[in-house]
């Protein structure tokens, strides 16, 4: 298995390992993947008494969900398109609820999942989008006019540009809307302690155990190189880390690779550039983003490949991107770099459907999965209970499937991200 040189994995609290799937079982729910869809969906159908197994090619938490940034927010790339396909059908005040509710109903589940389950993971509140240019906090003034009209006043304030330094020790930004709802930690350690909590609950989870084929069927099955597992139901959730079922969903789903530091540790002047230990995204198409881990590094991350090809030195393509953002850090010390590869949707929304009658998948995030895929596991798993509706809301997008292949599809998403960002320098 691949080891990731990550400030996660050297940080991780637990050196768990799980057995490579051998022989031949059988179970109520079979789960492919080991990242936070297929755990969170695990987990709600073994809280609800589902016999499940869970079967990861690699380790559990070894892709995104186990490199990302590690902030959970409202945030949703794909929001725009959501409220208007769904307003034509349900509409408009309908697709608004339904699109709140996406936004906040994870930052729930897991601070319940934290505390029922007493999982460590470095949970922190208060996040700051920051304004990269005056056209941009104009934007967010109708968007904190929102947050405040929903109920959210407590918990959210504008900041303009001149009270910037209350917040960040940095001369980049215009201005932002602070959000103390808005959380980060160490997503490999929620990972793990997920995991755990699946385990403790009869869920049977295996690594090192890449599932070569899904047999469909009235009793579907998952084939890995030594073992099968039979079940009622199958849920694919390995997002955009597997091949398979090309037929279906080949051209749905691309890889953006990501590149993501943290520095030496920096002392006091962890505290000076950021006093409230916020995390930070700015507001740009392909944004930085970055905040202070527990042990007082700067992990900074940005500059969204959307090729699909990771850096050879993801620490020379950052560095100018820290040091703008806070000169003090000029020459700093980085410890580590890693890439990770987000699952870009070309219409930004989730993509939640059937395969056949009994195997379902669930995937496409780009780039804001923390939460979301903890609410599309509350989703899925009350859809394999027989409570479709959540799911059903999310079968009415509708999804466009590039039909060139997908080496060429990934280029037309690269032209068409510069496109944007073209678009972009102009605001």
């Amino acid at each position: 298995m691949d080891e990731i040189r990550s400030y996660y994995n050297a940080t991780r609290n637990s050196a768990q390992r799980y057995p490579r799937l051998e022989g031949e079982l059988r179970v109520d729910v079979a789960v492919i993947g080991g990242g936070f869809t297929g755990l969170a969906s695990a987990l709600e159908l073994a809280e609800r008494g589902v016999k499940v197994a869970l079967v990861e090619a690699q380790r559990i938490g070894w892709g995104q969900s186990g490199r990302n940034g590690g902030q959970v927010t409202g945030s949703l790339s794909g929001d725009a398109a959501m409220r208007r396909q769904l307003a034509r059908q349900i509409g408009t005040e309908a697709a608004d609820d339904f699109i709140w509710m996406l936004r906040w109903r994870g930052h729930d589940i897991i601070r319940r999942r934290i505390e029922r389950y007493g999982i460590a993971c470095d949970l922190k509140l208060g996040h700051l989008h920051a304004a990269y240019s005056a056209g941009h906090l104009r934007d967010m003034r109708q968007a904190h006019a929102e947050m405040v009209e929903r109920g959210l006043g407590a918990d959210v304030e504008l900041v303009e540009a001149k009270d910037m330094g209350r917040y960040l020790d940095t001369p980049l930004y215009h201005g932002g809307i602070v959000n103390h709802r808005n959380m980060h930690l160490h997503p490999l350690n929620l990972c793990l302690g997920e995991a755990r909590a699946l385990a403790g609950l009869g869920g049977l989870l295996f690594e090192d155990s890449p599932v070569l084929e899904i047999e469909h069927g009235p009793t579907p099955s998952i084939r890995t190189p030594q073992g099968r597992v039979v079940a009622d139901q199958v849920l694919l959730a390995g997002d955009v880390y597997h091949r398979l079922e090309p037929r279906k969903l080949g051209g749905m789903i691309f890889p953006a690779a990501g590149g993501i530091v943290a520095t030496e540790p920096l002392g006091a002047l962890a505290r000076q550039l950021n006093p409230l230990d916020l995390a930070v995204y700015d507001s740009r198409f392909v944004l930085d983003y970055y905040r202070m881990t527990a042990d007082g590094r700067l992990l900074f991350g940005g500059g969204a490949n959307y090729s699909g090809a990771a850096s050879r030195d993801i620490a020379a393509e950052l560095r100018p991107a820290i040091e703008r953002t806070f000169p003090q850090l000029r020459g700093v010390g980085i410890a580590f770099q890693w890439h990770c590869h987000m699952g870009i949707v070309i219409n930004r929304i989730p993509q939640l459907g059937k395969l056949s009658p009994r195997v379902w998948y669930a995937q496409g995030y780009s780039g804001h999965g923390l939460a979301t895929s903890h609410i599309v596991g509350e989703v899925m798993a009350a859809a394999l209970l027989g409570s479709p509706r959540g799911f059903e809301l999310f079968q009415r997008f509708r999804h466009r499937r590039v039909p060139v292949g997908d080496w060429l599809g990934q280029r037309m998403l690269a032209l068409g991200m510069w496109y944007y960002l073209q678009l972009e320098r102009w605001r």
